[in-house]
């Protein structure tokens, strides 16, 4: 059975010399069929501030380990692993609940929410309970077959996570679903609280409407879909420019239910005509097509996109109502020349400037970056607004800074929903958008998936190779989406830990024994902090190093070298992007923007903080002093460069000023256009650096507004209670002894190891009261901005996370 069908007058022919986003226009379409099916299952939900005694621990088949100890108290069902749950590969245990024979086909994730102490590193979906020793080279493992893990955070806090519940990594015996199990991983006693399990059937999310527009992913692609419930018939009336395709990604929840996908052409006398037509049934893989619809060129016609169910076969089952999804469906012809730029936005993540020979570094690792400065503009001091990926890359997707954002409690808070992003507002007004980047706290994580057309934020390689692996997404997206103008973004983590040299680079500043060295330190290291394997030391303190036996200053030669080489690659990366745009005829009317969303750590482990209070400010160059170079050929007069103070939150209204596009009411930075094209309007200001974390317990919001001001650097410390009405603003660091303010002469300390809040009380008193003013500004600005909901990690956004080392 199927509800109504659903349908709606079409509205005036779609017409640009742009690329038309078919899904921008649902309210110009005329929508027939797509009826949402009356028997969908329905969500199950186990919460576990209630008694909920179904969930029982999984009993090992192996006899000497014992079940993990299961009870449930303080609102959830608590995993306790001890020595006696330990197994060759660790602690193990878990639970499991019986379900009565489900077809697995049926379900889209599990939601768990969990909160996580100790060693723990991941918890396991299992299927369907083992009777007795198998036969396979794991006889002891107590379920059949083996689901998604996701790494768990182990900071005390819930957390959301997302893991399929339609996949396995084998399939034994009897296919239907008995028996859900959560198995838990640990390198010592830790504790695990299940607060809650949702099981979401697949249909769910598309259920309250016939017809949407939804970000799916598929091969960790994601990609802007229009979603309709077969028999549907979706048409547009548009206007076929000179050159005209139509591109576009066929995509199904459902293995078991193929879907028919058509594409139909009816112009001025009804008739149609029909362009495209497959049946799909990869459930896991996007299905890239093209369909040439030149021959009605300059005609106003009606593009149908029709679906129906594929009928019932021996694999396959006839469903109506099935889902079909058209992915990023795009409209587009011959770009004409000297049309709108196309805009890429190039952020080396974590590339510090401190760091780059186009920046006065005395190691020669940035030739390519040197000769792109020459073709255009470099800025002498760019700084990031924060001091990591998240709420840098939120900021300056947005031009808000953290604070209006709301700040920072759980790695997966999304982005407030009406703050728009870079590519929601370019996307709009016609580019095509696409993001290719190695760290989630880009993409999803962060919510900055919304307005573009396809999102790749893992990589199958190694960090270090990163931006080789997706400038080759990029080139794939390009012939797969040939329309212009174009917007990407790029963020790669060449230079973000491991380290981890790459040819032709290898060697160049780090010989094969300083590099072995340097891994055995790394290994020391970790051991003494419980974890296994190389450890990301650059933060840990004196005691750390005198624990393992490392020498510090010999380790950080050791990240000198690393981070060296690997800044020279990801430069030659960049000069082969250059290279390829050069030669394919896109350079002439490309706006190229290179920048980093950080510096990073590294200079700041040869000495110990000279301050007292530790707290090393957003200011300090080796964590916020970023590249920014742009070029634009024909328009940027090359060979500038400035000394003028600009920070990241100014690339927003810069290029929308660069693409003629209206800025947003709210923009808190200020468009270099002005600068870069030899026009009056910019003014010299203060940087404002910004960051804010929210307490997930008590709802406090703390952290430091920062500012630099010509020879003066000040770091104001923050605490506020996010619930209450009345802004009130306390020291944090050292609250009862240390200064709420600290001041440094960026002049004589750029480094910022002496604060002078003691010798100058004058100063103190004049930027105490300047970003006291800032804080109520921004947090005035917040209030149109509400914190979005919870937002939720699925395990590939984990294991990207770990691979960077946020995750141990």
């Amino acid at each position: 059975m199927v509800a109504a069908a659903s349908c709606h007058r079409a509205g005036p022919p779609l017409s640009s010399e742009l690329p038309i986003h078919l899904e921008e226009h649902l309210d110009a379409a005329r929508v027939e069929g797509s009826a949402v099916p009356k028997d969908l299952p329905a969500p199950v939900l186990w919460q576990f501030d209630t008694p909920q005694p179904a969930w029982k621990p999984v009993v090992p088949l192996l006899p000497s380990v014992q079940p993990a100890t299961v009870l449930q108290e303080d609102g959830a069902l608590r995993i306790s692993l001890t020595e006696a749950n330990r197994q060759r590969r660790g602690m193990r245990g878990g639970v499991y609940v019986d379900l009565p024979g489900w077809n697995r086909q049926d379900w889209s994730v599990l939601a768990i929410r969990a909160r996580a102490t100790g060693p723990v590193q991941s918890l396991t979906v299992q299927f369907n309970l083992r009777q007795h020793h198998g036969d396979r080279f794991d006889e002891y493992e107590p379920f059949l077959n083996r689901g998604e893990a996701a790494n768990l955070i182990n900071d005390g806090a819930p957390h959301r996570y997302l893991l399929r519940a339609d996949w396995a990594g084998w399939w034994e015996g009897d296919p239907a679903w008995r028996q859900l199990g959560l198995m838990v991983n640990a390198g010592g006693p830790a504790q695990v609280d299940i607060l809650s399990v949702e099981l979401v059937p697949k249909e769910a999310r598309y259920a309250e409407k016939p017809a949407g527009v939804i970000t799916e992913a598929r091969e960790a692609v994601y990609r802007r879909a229009v979603y309709t419930h077969a028999p549907a018939r979706l048409a547009v009336p548009v206007r076929i420019p000179p050159g005209g395709r139509l591109d576009f990604s066929l995509g199904v929840l459902r293995g078991d239910a193929p879907v028919a996908f058509q594409v139909k052409i009816s112009g001025a006398s009804d008739r149609e005509t029909t362009a495209f037509t497959e049946t799909y049934a990869d459930k896991d893989r996007w299905g890239q097509r093209s369909v040439d619809l030149s021959r009605w060129a300059g005609q106003t016609v009606r593009l149908v996109l029709e679906t129906a169910p594929s009928p019932p076969s021996r694999t396959s089952r006839g469903r109506p109502g099935s889902v079909a999804l058209w992915a990023t469906p795009t409209l587009s012809g011959a770009a004409a020349r000297g049309g709108p730029p196309n805009v890429i936005l190039y952020v080396i993540d974590a590339g510090g400037a401190e760091y780059m020979s186009a920046y006065g570094y005395n190691r020669h690792t940035t030739p390519h970056l040197e000769r792109l400065a020459e073709e255009g503009a470099l800025f002498e001091n760019a700084h990031s607004n924060s001091t990591w990926s998240k709420p840098s890359t939120t900021s300056f997707m947005t031009g808000l800074h953290h604070t209006v954002l709301g700040g920072y409690e759980t790695p997966s808070d999304p982005l407030p929903a009406r703050a728009e992003t870079m590519a929601q507002i370019l996307h709009r007004a016609g580019w095509q958008t696409g993001v290719f980047t190695s760290n989630s706290w880009c993409g999803t994580m962060s919510g900055l998936e919304r307005g573009v057309d396809q999102m790749i934020e893992s990589i199958s390689g190694a960090n270090s190779a990163s931006s080789a692996e997706l400038q080759g997404d990029f080139w794939h997206w390009r012939e797969a989406y040939p329309g212009r103008p174009y917007w990407a973004h790029f963020q790669s983590t060449d230079v973000h830990w491991p380290w981890e040299a790459e040819p032709p680079v290898a060697g160049v500043f780090f010989s094969r024994a300083e590099r072995a060295a340097f891994n055995e330190m790394e290994r020391k290291l970790g051991t003494g902090a419980g974890v296994a394997g190389r450890f990301w030391g650059v933060r840990s303190g004196a005691q750390a190093f005198t624990k393992a036996g490392v020498d510090r200053e010999a380790y950080f030669d050791g990240v000198r070298g690393a981070f060296d080489e690997a800044m020279a690659f990801t430069d030659m990366q960049l000069g082969r992007l250059v290279e390829r745009l050069k030669a394919s005829g896109e350079w002439e009317n490309t706006v190229l923007i290179v920048t980093a969303d950080h510096g990073d750590w590294p200079g700041l482990g040869y000495f110990e903080a000279g301050d007292p209070f530790a707290r090393v400010a957003y200011l300090n160059p080796y964590v916020t002093h970023v590249p920014l170079v742009i070029t634009w050929p024909g328009h940027i007069k090359a060979g500038q460069r400035f000394r003028e103070p600009v920070s990241l939150i100014d690339l927003l209204p810069t290029i929308l000023d660069f693409t003629r596009q209206p800025h947003p009411p709210s923009l808190q930075g200020q468009s270099l256009a002005p600068l870069l094209l030899g026009r009056r309007g910019w003014q010299m200001r203060s940087v404002i650096l910004d960051e804010m974390y929210v307490d997930p317990k008590t709802h406090q919001l703390s952290g430091a507004v920062e500012m630099i001001d010509g020879r003066w650097g000040a770091s104001l410390a923050i605490t506020q209670d996010v619930r209450g009405q009345d802004v009130q603003v306390h020291g944090i660091q050292g609250a009862e002894s240390g200064p709420r303010l600290l001041l440094y002469d960026l002049w004589s300390d750029p480094l910022c190891r002496r604060s002078l809040h003691a010798e100058r009380p004058d100063l103190v008193k004049l930027y105490t009261g300047l970003l006291e003013r800032e804080f109520r500004e921004h947090r005035a600005l917040a209030k149109q901005y509400p914190r979005s909901g919870e937002g939720t990690l699925d395990s590939s956004q984990l294991d990207t996370l770990k691979s960077l080392g946020y995750i141990r």
